[in-house]
C-alpha cells in the first residue's frame, strides 16, 4: 500500500499548483484526476474561451479593416471557419495539459488516472487501489446548477440546453443563442457568438447583470454590449423550455417567448462532493465550509477552488492550493480577498480589485474616486479600441488605493499594476510619481493618479 505525505483529488489550477509546491518542498505527494489534467480552466473554461474571444477578435478587426485604411474588396468572403477555430483551441489546449503533466512527473508527483473515493481521512480507493495519506487536498472543482424550470431536464438532455463546457464543442455556430444568467461566463459567452453573427439575448433574474462589478462599469460594458445588438433582459424569470425557444416573464408578470438553435445555462455552481461522503465535510450554501488556512471541518483535509466557493478563479485556486501546503508545513499564511484580482474577458475586457465605491460606502470608507477615460490615451487611439476608462478609489487620508476598475480592450493585463500596489499598501503618490512609459495603455493608471492626487494631465 502506497503511503503519502498530501493526497490531491483534482488536477485543475488548483490541484496541480498544490502537488508541484508540495513535491518542491519534499513531501511525498500524489495527485488524482478521474478526467483531464488541468481541470476545467485548461481543457473547457479559462484557456479554450480566450482561444475563441481571440479568434472572434480577429474575425472582427477584419470586419472593421476599413477603419485601420485597409481595404478588403467583398467583406462576405470573410468568414470564421469554426472547425478550424476549434481544431486551435484544441491544440492549445493539448499543448497547454501536456506541459502540466510533464511538470508533475518532472517534480515527482505520483498521478492516478481514475477517481478517487475517500475510504475515510487517511485512506482513498482509486482503480480499486487503497492509498494512505497524512494529509487530503479537495481540488474537484464545482458543476452548473439545473435549476427546477420547465422542460429544461428533456432540453439538456437532448442537447438543446447546454452548460459552457458543452457549447465549446458544438458543430457549428448558431443563428440564435440564448444566455440564461447575466453573470461573467454568460457575458463571454455571448461575445463570443455575437462577434460570429449570432444573435444572443441574455436574461437576468435579478435587475441587473454582473452583480459584483462596480456600478461605473456595468454601465458602461451595458452600453457598449447593446450597441453591439446584444440584447439583455433583466428581472426576467424563464420559465419554461421548449423544443426551439424560451419562455419567460417579466417584471410585471407579462410572458414573452424567444426563438433559439442552442441555450446556454449559466445561473450558478454547486460543489463536486462525489466520493467525499464519508467525510461528512461541513458545507454552506452548496460549497464546502473553509477556515482561513482552507482546512474543511476536518482538520487534515483541505478544500481549494471553486469547492469551497470563495473566489471562483483559476488564480485564487492556485494561490488557496499554495497556503494549503504551506500550513501543512506548519506556516499560517492567509488570503485576502479584497486584493484578489478578477477580470471578465468581453470586448473590451473589465477587470477589478477592491472595493467597488457601493462597497467603499457601506463599509463607511472615507475615500475619494479618479476616472480617466481610455479615449483620451493616445495608444488606444492609434489601436481604434477607445471605449472604457479606469477608476481609482482611494484613501483620503494617505492616497492609500482601496480599489481599481477598468474597462479597456487589455484589462485583464492592466490590474495587475494595481495588484502589487495594494499587495505593497502602496499610494496614488506614488502610482503617479512612477514614471510610465508613452505611448501605452499604462498610462491610464498614471493619469487616474494624478486624479486623485491632484488634477489629471490630458483632460
Amino acid at each position: 500500500m502506497s503511503t503519502y505525505d498530501v493526497v490531491i483529488l483534482g488536477a485543475g489550477p488548483g490541484g496541480y499548483v498544490a502537488a508541484i509546491k508540495a513535491a518542491q518542498k519534499g513531501l511525498k505527494t500524489a495527485i488524482i484526476e478521474k478526467e483531464a489534467i488541468g481541470g476545467v480552466c485548461l481543457n473547457w473554461g479559462c484557456i479554450p474561451t480566450k482561444s475563441l474571444l481571440k479568434s472572434a477578435k480577429v474575425y472582427t478587426q477584419f470586419m472593421h479593416a476599413k477603419d485601420y485604411g485597409i481595404d478588403v474588396a467583398n467583406k462576405d468572403d470573410i468568414k470564421p471557419n469554426w472547425k478550424a477555430i476549434i481544431k486551435r483551441k484544441d491544440r492549445i489546449v493539448r499543448r497547454l495539459t501536456g506541459g502540466v503533466k510533464m511538470l508533475l512527473k518532472k517534480n515527482n508527483v505520483d498521478i492516478y488516472e481514475g477517481f478517487g473515493e475517500i475510504k475515510n481521512k487517511y485512506e482513498i480507493i482509486v482503480n480499486d487501489e487503497t492509498i494512505k495519506t497524512k494529509n487530503i487536498i479537495l481540488s474537484t472543482g464545482a458543476s452548473p446548477i439545473l435549476p427546477p424550470i420547465d422542460g429544461l431536464k428533456n432540453a439538456y438532455d437532448r442537447g438543446f440546453v447546454m452548460t459552457s463546457k458543452q457549447l465549446l464543442d458544438i458543430d457549428e455556430i448558431p443563428k440564435e443563442l440564448v444566455v440564461i444568467g447575466g453573470g461573467v461566463i454568460g457575458l463571454e459567452f455571448a461575445t463570443i457568438f455575437n462577434s460570429f453573427g449570432t444573435k444572443v439575448t441574455i436574461i437576468e433574474r435579478e435587475d441587473k447583470i454582473l452583480l459584483n462589478v462596480d456600478d461605473d462599469v456595468r454601465d458602461a460594458i451595458l452600453k457598449i454590449i447593446k450597441k453591439d445588438k446584444i440584447n439583455v433582459f433583466t428581472e426576467a424569470t424563464v420559465n419554461k423550455i421548449g423544443d426551439k425557444n424560451v419562455t419567460y416573464k417579466t417584471s410585471t408578470g407579462e410572458e414573452k417567448t424567444i426563438d433559439a438553435d442552442k441555450v446556454l445555462l449559466s445561473v450558478g455552481m454547486k460543489a463536486n462532493l462525489k466520493g467525499y461522503e464519508s467525510l461528512n465535510l461541513k458545507t454552506e450554501r452548496n460549497f464546502v465550509e473553509i477556515n482561513d488556512y482552507m482546512q474543511t471541518s476536518l482538520d487534515n483535509v483541505y478544500a481549494i477552488g471553486d469547492m469551497n466557493g470563495k473566489m471562483m478563479l483559476a488564480h485564487v485556486a492556485s494561490h488557496q492550493g499554495i497556503i494549503a501546503i504551506n500550513h501543512i508545513l506548519g506556516e499560517k499564511e492567509t488570503m485576502n480577498y479584497k486584493q484578489m484580482p478578477s477580470a471578465i474577458y468581453s470586448f473590451p475586457e473589465i477587470a477589478q480589485i477592491g472595493y467597488t465605491e457601493k462597497e467603499a460606502k457601506e463599509a463607511k470608507l472615507d475615500f475619494k474616486t479618479s476616472t480617466f477615460p481610455v479615449q483620451a490615451n493616445g495608444r488606444a487611439l492609434s489601436a481604434n479600441e477607445t471605449d472604457g476608462f479606469i477608476k481609482i478609489i482611494a484613501s483620503k487620508k494617505y492616497n492609500e488605493i482601496l480599489g481599481v476598475h477598468i474597462v479597456a480592450s487589455n484589462a485583464s493585463d492592466l490590474i495587475s499594476e494595481a495588484v502589487m500596489t495594494m499587495k505593497l499598501e502602496g499610494t496614488a503618490d506614488e502610482i503617479a510619481n512612477a514614471v510610465h512609459p508613452h505611448p501605452t495603455m499604462s498610462e491610464i493608471f498614471n493619469e487616474a493618479a494624478w486624479g486623485i492626487v491632484d488634477k489629471p494631465i490630458h483632460i
